[in-house]
């Protein structure tokens, strides 16, 4: 069996943070939600193909799953378990596979021999277990400092973090179901009776109980009403939550804005707001998306010698586009003043060049000012 490896189940009474833990939950539902907006197309020689049989398999995985199932649920596993599995089915024998399922990671066990995996173990929820072979597999696998056939929980070291915001949400939880604790006291300088005390509890109750909220009475005998106020301790959750709150974004690579917080202390504007969107595709979810993309070119489209390759179009993402407008924008200011050549730009952006793409072209209005000089003084 594969060697054990920390995960936040072993080393905390959190067993499953998707499920427990709110913020998780936000955040891995804001990556999947977005990854399935990225299309992912099939291309032979950079020329899109709509047709033949690998272009209908990524269409429709299988009989219950549409291409933005497979890209969704594939993110989701990645973001809770740090690796995904993608299954040929039970009917596949050989060759390009008809269809694919996503499987649970945590329903699968390898079994090893001379540190290679000679098979995968499936149990399904009914107890009942399978065997996959290697072959029938697509492993999308995070980098594991601990185990290198299986992938990482990405939350492994915020085990601590996202344990202490449970009980701190259970806390406040209590708290506002009161716990059988006071929000204020009835006190008086007078000795008073059992049934002097519960002739005082009846009368409190029945005029300030249910229904009436944050009054204030003196009833009789010098007995008035003192509130009592949140202890330090109490106030230290709510900080707790929130530096626990930015600590799981931060991971996942979530700006605030996106995840719709917004710090009070800072400033707010349209302009802000369009950046973090385009820095969450920038720097969280287009790696991603490369990453995926490069393990299905070598498990998928390499192993079955295959010309098609697939790539994720992002030409339709709104948050993209003003940014790639500015780039626009600057390659050309760039290349009038002699920065850049058409070929460099085409190379950045990974299309084909142009035969006369190396030359720059200066701009017919632009002239040297020495030049211009000679021919004014010669007329």
């Amino acid at each position: 069996m594969e060697e054990d490896f920390p995960t936040p189940e072993k080393s905390s009474k959190v067993r499953d943070p998707y499920l427990e833990h709110a913020w998780v939950n936000i955040a891995v539902g804001l990556l999947m939600r977005n990854i399935g907006r990225a299309r992912f197309e099939i291309n032979i020689n950079d020329k899109k193909v709509q047709d033949g049989k690998v272009a209908k398999l990524f269409r429709e995985p299988n009989p219950k799953m549409t291409c933005f199932d497979l890209w969704k649920e594939t993110a989701a596993w990645w973001s809770i378990e740090g690796e995904a599995f993608w299954y040929f089915g039970e009917e596949y024998g050989a060759g390009i596979p008809e269809e694919i399922y996503v499987l649970n990671p945590r329903q699968m066990s390898a079994e090893i021999n001379d540190g290679k995996v000679t098979r995968w173990i499936y149990t399904g929820s009914d107890g009942d277990t399978f065997t996959i072979l290697p072959d029938e597999i697509v492993h999308f696998r995070e980098w594991n400092p601990w185990n290198a056939i299986r992938g990482v929980c990405p939350l492994v070291s915020l085990a601590m973090e996202i344990e202490q915001d449970i009980l701190a949400g259970k806390a406040n939880t209590d708290l506002l179901k009161e716990g059988g604790i006071p929000k204020g006291l009835l006190k008086t300088d007078q000795i008073i009776r059992d049934e002097e005390a519960d002739q005082i509890e009846r009368r409190w109750e029945a005029k300030y109980g249910r229904g009436s909220k944050r009054k204030v009475a003196v009833i009789g005998k010098g007995t008035s009403y003192q509130p009592l106020t949140l202890s330090p301790d109490v106030m230290k959750l709510y900080d707790i939550k929130r530096w626990n709150q930015y600590t799981i974004l931060a991971k996942y690579g979530i700006p605030p804005r996106v995840a719709n917080i917004h710090d009070v202390r800072t400033s707010l504007s349209g302009t802000d707001t369009r950046e973090q969107h385009a820095a969450f595709w920038k720097y969280t979810l287009i790696p991603m998306l490369e990453n995926f993309e490069q393990i299905v070119e070598v498990q998928f489209f390499r192993r079955f010698h295959l010309k098609e390759r697939g790539h994720f179009n992002l030409s339709m993402i709104p948050e993209l586009q003003e940014s790639e407008d500015e780039q626009s924008n600057r390659d050309i200011a760039e290349i009038k003043i002699g920065l850049k050549t058409i070929n460099d730009v085409l190379r950045e952006r990974g299309l084909p060049e142009k035969v006369w793409g190396d030359t720059w072209w200066r701009p017919v209005d632009v002239a040297d000012v020495k030049e211009k000089k000679l021919n004014e003084n010669s007329e």
